[in-house]
């Protein structure tokens, strides 16, 4: 996987954060992508290299996730809240010399990279966020279809150590049982990622720090959204979700970004959750188009 792409792990303190980066980009724009749970990097392994002719892509780890550093928690759960994972990102970028740059993110990365919009509208100049609604309306809008097929929403929040001790009991049979779920029952992931995933999640630090990811999201993170007042994002946001998937079938989600973001546009793409490994040309050809055409307007403007 990610031929032309070099290895880092790069220091914040005590902290450290696992990347993959494509050769000779430091002169391109920056493309961030963020992978969601509970996966890795390697999720972008198929989006990633059509990206390189055009950008700098860095793809990284997550914090609690994969090679990256999972760091104690808290009763607060603020250190998995999406500010501090937000945070990691930014430094992370300007460790590789972006002050500013794109992002794509799937998922818990999406999340993340929503806060990110937020807290650092100076950094992130656009947006690509795939298969997710806001997460504040989601749980409030949530009815029992959603609860039924998104149930690991509500069996990971639940208090350290119930999910984790069921969880540690079998890491790779869970990991199947709720990605083949949200993939229709099938397998969309080629062998070398389905490794790297399921070797990820084995320790306990892993699937305690992606509880807390979630535990987060119920709580602080909402609390951080409350506390911003109806701030919405200004960057140029697309919004891609899945066609057979729960934000389809579940809300409104163009809707629900709206109100969450001044500038927004999206639709559903033929694909489960896993689009980025399911139908990665049309991903990347997504993405390319849309940050291009804000270089391009950017360019004029100047």
């Amino acid at each position: 996987m990610f031929e032309n792409f070099d290895q880092l792990k790069l220091d914040f303190g005590a902290q450290s954060i696992f990347l993959r980066h494509s050769r000779d980009g430091a002169s391109k724009p920056a493309l961030l992508l963020l992978h969601g749970y509970p996966q890795t990097s390697a999720m972008w392994h198929a989006v990633a290299p059509q990206l390189t002719d055009t950008f700098h892509v860095i793809c990284p780890d997550l914090r609690g996730y994969g090679r990256s550093s999972k760091p104690a928690s808290d009763p607060q759960h603020l250190t998995y809240s999406k500010r501090e994972m937000a945070k990691d990102m930014v430094a992370v970028m300007e460790q590789l010399g972006h002050k500013s740059f794109y992002v794509g993110a799937h998922d818990r990365g999406a999340r993340v990279a929503h806060r990110m919009g937020l807290d650092y509208p100076d950094r992130v100049l656009g947006l690509t966020l795939l298969d997710i609604a806001p997460t504040r309306e989601m749980y409030a809008k949530a009815g029992s279809k959603f609860a039924t097929t998104y149930w690991h929403w509500y069996f990971l929040i639940q208090k350290s150590p119930l999910p984790e001790q069921i969880i540690g009991n079998d890491p790779s049979g869970f990991w199947k049982l709720k990605c083949f779920n949200q993939a229709k029952g099938e397998n969309p992931f080629t062998d070398e990622a389905l490794e790297e995933y399921l070797l990820s999640f084995q320790s306990s630090e892993a699937i305690h720090a992606s509880c807390e990811d979630y535990r987060a999201a119920a709580t602080i993170d909402i609390e951080h959204d409350n506390a911003d007042n109806g701030l919405k994002l200004q960057q140029p946001l697309q919004v891609l979700w899945a066609k057979h998937g729960v934000i389809e079938s579940c809300f409104d989600a163009l809707s629900l970004w709206q109100n969450r973001a001044s500038d927004v546009r999206g639709e559903a793409v033929d694909a489960t959750h896993y689009m980025a490994e399911e139908i990665p040309q049309v991903i990347a050809e997504r993405m390319r188009a849309f940050f291009l055409s804000q270089i391009k307007s950017k360019d004029a403007a100047e």
